[in-house]
């Protein structure tokens, strides 16, 4: 690696020096702020020393990728210490007040250089990723990132590709999606995947308002009459909506079933008594918003969490994922065996589905991809899962 040393007024003007003799691929290696006094310690004047440098290796020399997260790791490290850098500047200097943002309290001149550094880094990232891996793999690793899988996920699954290409010398988009499914086998096989037990009378199915808890215990109960022949029934703790209670009504109507509602703890005791008698019994419990742990704990006190019962956490996958994993967070003092995900039809990437099965280590009992009842539900299979991952990208 060649590296030389630069000292000027603003990182962007080093940076152009820096450009203007080792060239595009050039890399920041060390920045500092360096003050030099004069006439006796009574002027100081700062600057910046920057150690850049860019790789010498030829062009066609094949290396192996460094991972993902380290490199990135190691960006940050340097974004960290020029920032550092500046903030020190920001320390020294003491600017005229009229340069001064009354908003953000930095100087104008401050501001310009940190987004000319933000620009920079994205800059260095983006470069970094390219040089990872060679040009066959970026367009999969690419689809990976648009199912948005997770970027552990795509480390791993990336470092694979690259052992099997740099052993085969080629590679295509059918060998690629073979490698990720038997890795993405390898992370999930040992989840429970599956619908309902049939060996449990209850079936507690959670989560927050608008994901479509309802029109799913209808799939999941019409689907128990129509193949298994269980004689079923509903109780609903749903009270905050009139009309949940009555869509669920009329699921039942149709299904000929039995519906308790329970506005309490009493009530929803004497519902189990009345139901007693069937084979099944959904319980549909309130869409709230499940961020507020308060709501939580009153689900915990209405609802018996016990061996006679299986629990399913109901997620969309039209949520962010940061949201659903607070969701799941706020449940996790409940004995949540499986997740449900609705409106799989309304997205076109599962990764997140795939994401927090892995680190939650939860299996999945079913997706729904429609509203229609009861038709539009799928109960997972591991298999259809790692299809339907790569649905309609056969290339």
């Amino acid at each position: 690696m060649k590296m030389k040393k630069y000292y000027a007024s603003s990182i962007p003007e080093a940076m152009k020096q820096v450009r203007a003799e080792l060239g595009e691929d050039a890399v920041i290696l060390n920045s500092k702020v360096v003050i030099t006094k004069k006439f006796f310690g009574m002027i100081k004047k700062k600057s910046f020393e920057v150690v850049a440098g860019v790789d010498t290796i030829e062009p066609n020399h094949l290396m192996p990728p460094p991972a993902i997260l380290p490199a990135t790791t190691k960006d940050n490290a340097r974004l960290q210490e020029i920032t550092n850098a500046i903030q020190a500047k920001i320390h020294q200097d003491q600017p005229q007040p009229n340069t001064i943002n009354e908003d953000t309290g930095i100087s104008e001149e401050l501001r310009k250089e940190i987004a000319d550094l933000k620009s920079l880094m994205q800059s260095m990232h983006k470069k970094t990723t390219k040089a990872q891996y060679p040009d066959e793999l970026l367009p999969f690793i690419e689809y990976l990132k648009q199912q948005e899988l997770s970027e552990e996920l795509i480390t791993t699954i990336g470092d694979e590709l690259f052992m099997y290409f740099k052993e085969a010398s080629e590679i295509n988009f059918s060998q690629c999606k073979l490698i990720t499914k038997n890795l993405l086998r390898k992370k999930l096989e040992n989840l429970p995947i599956g619908g309902l037990s049939y060996e449990r009378k209850y079936i507690n199915v959670l989560g927050p308002t608008g994901v479509g808890k309802t029109t799913t215990i209808a799939k999941m109960a019409a689907r128990a009459v129509l193949e298994k022949k269980k004689k079923i029934g509903f109780i609903t703790t749903d009270t905050y909506r009139i009309a949940a209670i009555e869509q669920l009504k009329t699921y039942a109507g149709l299904l000929q079933a039995p519906v308790e509602i329970a506005y309490n703890a009493t009530d929803f005791e004497q519902a189990i008594q009345k139901l007693s008698y069937l084979d099944l019994v959904f319980i549909d419990t309130a869409g709230r918003n499940y961020k507020e742990t308060k709501y939580v704990d009153d689900l915990q006190r209405l609802i018996k969490f016990d061996d006679q019962a299986e629990s399913f956490l109901v997620l969309a996958m039209t949520t962010k994922e940061k949201d659903m994993a607070n969701i799941v967070d706020q449940f996790k003092q409940l004995p949540i065996e499986k997740f449900i995900f609705t409106k799989i039809d309304e997205t076109n990437s599962i990764g997140t589905m795939i994401n927090l099965m892995i680190k939650y280590t939860k299996g999945l009992a079913y997706y729904t991809n429609g509203q229609e009842v009861p038709e539009d539900i799928e109960e997972a299979d591991l298999e259809a899962v790692l299809n339907l991952f790569f649905q309609g990208e056969e290339k």
